[in-house]
């Protein structure tokens, strides 16, 4: 029954996007009665819980709604709201992440009743703007991400794009006008109700230690729906672009981050202009500090997007012709080590045992090398080997009292310790 509701729900979505693919300018008027679908409301209630997280304003758990309400009175509650015009988002709750630099990024929480149907709008809004999205974008995106945009950076500079605009957008999250960004929206959409949703949680507020403030711009980074809808706000850059000023460069961009690879330092200019220009059309800022020209070439610095360093020299095994070689950036180096310093470090740490350590460290290993491996990372993965074992040590050595160094292969197999792509097994002492 479960796979036959998510067939019906796919079918949906291949049914939407295929009616928008054949007509640009139609507007969709009849989406909220498939909003309120019992096989959306589920099928949204698993994405919500597969992403897990933290309870929003109202205090209300993932766990707290399966144990004590029940997933399906949860969703028949949610579906009658919905069905009775009564359904009102509640505020958003704020907390801030610090960043490596020392600011703080942002979060908004909504709590789960709103992230479940921001989910279940998303799944019949997205299909049909992804008829209208281009090549170019890569983030937040259905079956496209960022090692498909690693290759596409890689391509056009070894064609001879060796000049590269490195785009950063101020606080972008934060800045999107509402009125222009609605504009955009009932571009596909005519439904009402629909846009009243989107436009209710746009204008919800935040609430941050016990004080209501209003959104009056931006869309909070956290809510299910944000992605997208920041997508649509920057399509318009990608539409404008490509019918424009194609000729200058090739723009990839993974939802606020952005480069345009162009053939000579005179194009890179003039793209940097007219990004600009486009920036003030939508009420957006260029970061002056993090937006720069770039030339690639032997023994140039390069440049960093998405967790890689993208540089051009001559690879070990191929002498005597450049290329664009990428491993991970100093900041992806600097986090990861200190993820697993995290996780090796602290006194309650040593009340674990070493196969505790190792199966903690094994997914978050896996996963870094895994985003990683397309790039020419094989040092950095040698680096990053060597500094856990030498975590690992200096674990056993503060566990039990332990003097020596030499770390036996024969007790890396039997911890079953993930090790890096292309790295030499041997001892470390």
């Amino acid at each position: 029954m479960a796979n036959n509701s998510d067939d019906k729900v796919r079918n949906l979505q291949r049914a939407l996007y295929r009616a928008a693919k054949r007509n640009p300018s139609r507007r969709f008027h009849a989406l909220y009665d498939k909003i309120v679908r019992g096989d959306v409301l589920a099928k949204a209630w698993k994405q919500v819980r597969a992403n897990g997280g933290q309870g929003g304003v109202d205090g209300e758990t993932l766990e707290w709604i399966e144990k004590k309400v029940g997933v399906i009175p949860f969703l028949r509650g949610i579906q009658e709201e919905l069905k009775a015009g009564k359904y009102r988002p509640k505020p958003v709750r704020r907390v801030e992440i610090p960043k490596p630099d020392g600011s703080k990024r942002p979060l908004g929480i909504p709590v789960i009743r709103d992230r479940v149907v921001q989910a279940a709008c998303r799944k019949l809004v997205e299909p049909i703007f992804e008829a209208d999205f281009l090549e170019c974008s890569y983030g937040f995106r259905p079956k496209r991400g960022a090692q498909q945009a690693h290759r596409e950076i890689k391509k056009w500079i070894n064609r001879g794009y060796r000049w590269v605009v490195d785009g950063d957008i101020r606080k972008y999250f934060d800045s999107i006008d509402h009125v222009k960004l609605m504009v955009l929206v009932r571009q596909r959409i005519s439904d009402r109700k629909v846009l009243n949703l989107i436009r209710g949680w746009l204008k919800v507020g935040v609430l941050k230690e016990g004080r209501l403030t209003p959104t009056l711009q931006g869309t909070p980074q956290g809510g299910v729906i944000s992605p997208l809808l920041s997508n649509v706000y920057l399509h318009l850059l990608d539409k404008v672009w490509n019918k424009r000023h194609r000729k200058l460069g090739r723009p990839v961009r993974y939802a606020d981050d952005f480069v345009v690879l162009c053939g000579n330092q005179a194009d890179a200019e003039k793209s940097l202009a007219v990004i600009k220009k486009l920036m003030v059309h939508l009420g957006l800022e260029l970061h002056p500090e993090k937006t720069r020209l770039v030339e690639m070439g032997p023994k140039k610095e390069g440049f960093d997007f998405l967790g890689f360093h993208f540089q051009v020299g001559m690879p070990l095994k191929r002498r005597g012709k450049t290329c664009c070689l990428s491993w991970p950036s100093r900041k992806a180096m600097r986090k990861i080590a200190e993820k697993v310093k995290m996780i090796t470090a602290g006194q309650v740490r040593l009340q674990s045992s070493m196969e505790d350590l190792v199966k903690t460290l094994n997914p978050v290993l896996r996963g870094w090398s895994n985003y990683f491996r397309i790039g020419d990372s094989q040092q950095h993965f040698s680096k990053l080997q060597f500094y856990v074992l030498e975590r690992l040590i200096l674990f056993r050595r503060r566990k039990y009292a332990w003097e020596g160094r030499t770390w036996l292969i024969e007790e890396i197999k039997r911890l079953g310790l993930y090790w890096m792509p292309s790295c030499a097994l041997h001892v470390a002492g």
